[in-house]
């Protein structure tokens, strides 16, 4: 083991695999990545359904086997890897403090580094449904690990809270192994999910979909027995008189996913509310110099492809930036979200950085039919972007070319959403 590394990446998903070989493909000659499962490939090892690698590898892909083209060219690679290592802190001056079974207490330095932990389910607690606490309530992660990996059917007849990617999944898979999902519950008024899981998952099976609802009570001794779901108001609140009780003996969450920064936080690292990530420059990289963050840390994406992108560009830059540091803070422009847009990473630019374009990511707060993205600077409209559809389960993104960010005043930009000319 060195104790000096040109970077290196904390997280063996498909975003610490990415940014590690982009780094070493950009340069790094010391490359170390930390991974504090078994394994390598992350979320992947238990998404045993096909839909991944699409955009990157141009072909159709089961989780499993989508992570190991990355593991293949990582094993084939001089890139250091240490499995079941537990990052315990960073600091500022890019410190690492981990621990390993077989080498105990580690204590190692970075020229850059790249936080790529993904990110972590919400829980029954986050959200405070109320009623009895019985067996039989699981996350929609959780549940899909104990199906895929354990080969355990988590329950008989389900109800499904929340229609995130991975609870449609879910409903589909519960179905192919036997069991009778009751449905799926989302309080907003429109999918949280991609539209093709909607189609593939709930329709093509005869899953109905509930929106504007909610579970209210959970009823069971020892499991569950019974769930009250009511419809809820443009509050979200629910409305007396709507109320359903539904026999079953398990409930899945599929109720959002949150960053994994725990880590950054310890660090001092700027935290942006709006995506639970870190504030991140064009090249992913944080508030604290030499040190990136990529994939669901920095903002939960909807496509591992999407995540593959992003880390190959943050591995770039660290590696980039391991040999002649950070690009100039001379000008900044930030970024900020207007009507209809909840976020944008990254949060702030360095025209100095930008060669060609800059890539911004986003997601709309409702859903659009034929608007157009706008991108404004003090009064002036510098870009537009039309959309025939957008909706919050999926990500968007717009590019900026170098020459436009030059028409940039008082080093602000603000996305919006605009109805079409």
């Amino acid at each position: 083991m060195k104790q000096q590394y040109d970077v290196i990446v904390v997280g063996g998903g498909p975003a610490g695999l990415a940014a590690a070989l982009s780094a070493r493909k950009n340069g790094a000659q010391d490359v170390l990545l930390l991974e504090r499962q078994a394994d390598l490939g992350g979320i992947l090892n238990q998404c045993i359904h096909n839909g991944f690698g699409l955009h990157h590898f141009k072909q159709e892909l089961t989780g499993p086997e989508y992570a190991e083209r990355f593991i293949d060219e990582l094993k084939a690679s001089d890139i250091d890897v240490l499995t079941g290592t537990m990052v315990l802190e960073m600091d500022a001056e890019r410190t690492i403090y981990a621990i390993n079974p077989k080498l105990g207490y580690l204590q190692l330095k970075a020229k850059s580094v790249v936080l790529a932990m993904g990110c972590r389910e919400r829980t029954r607690g986050a959200i405070g449904i109320p009623g009895s606490r019985p067996a039989g309530v699981f996350t929609a992660g959780a549940a899909q690990l104990y199906m895929n990996l354990e080969g355990v059917r988590v329950g008989s007849r389900v109800v499904i809270l929340g229609s995130g990617d991975i609870g449609l999944i879910m409903a589909r898979r519960l179905t192919l192994e036997g069991a009778k999902v009751l449905g799926v519950y989302e309080v907003m008024p429109y999918s949280g999910g991609l539209n093709r899981n909607i189609v593939q998952c709930l329709n093509d099976y005869g899953i109905p979909l509930h929106l504007s609802h909610t579970i209210t009570d959970i009823r069971g001794d020892k499991r569950v027995e019974q769930v009250v779901v009511q419809k809820v108001d443009e509050k979200r609140m629910p409305i007396p008189g709507t109320e359903q009780v539904l026999d079953c003996d398990t409930v899945l969450l599929s109720v959002g996913l949150i960053p994994e920064n725990e880590l950054s936080r310890q660090a001092g690292m700027q935290i942006d509310p709006r995506t639970s990530g870190p504030v991140v420059y064009e090249n992913m990289e944080t508030s604290l110099p030499g040190v990136f963050a990529c994939g669901n840390v920095a903002h939960v994406h909807d496509l591992v492809d999407f995540v593959s992108a992003e880390s190959e560009r943050a591995g770039k830059a660290a590696a980039l930036c391991s040999q002649s540091g950070s690009p100039s803070q001379d000008s900044i422009i930030e970024l900020k979200n207007g009507f209809g847009v909840g976020y944008t990473v990254p949060q702030k630019i360095r025209p100095q950085g930008v060669e060609k374009s800059a890539e911004v990511f986003f997601r709309v707060n409702q859903i659009f039919h034929k608007v157009q993205i706008q991108v404004t600077s003090g009064d002036e409209r510098i870009a537009l972007y039309p959309r025939e559809h957008m909706a919050p389960g999926e990500m968007e993104k717009i590019v900026l070319p170098a020459k436009l960010l030059e028409k940039v005043r008082d080093g602000v930009i603000t996305v919006s959403i605009g109805k079409e000319a």
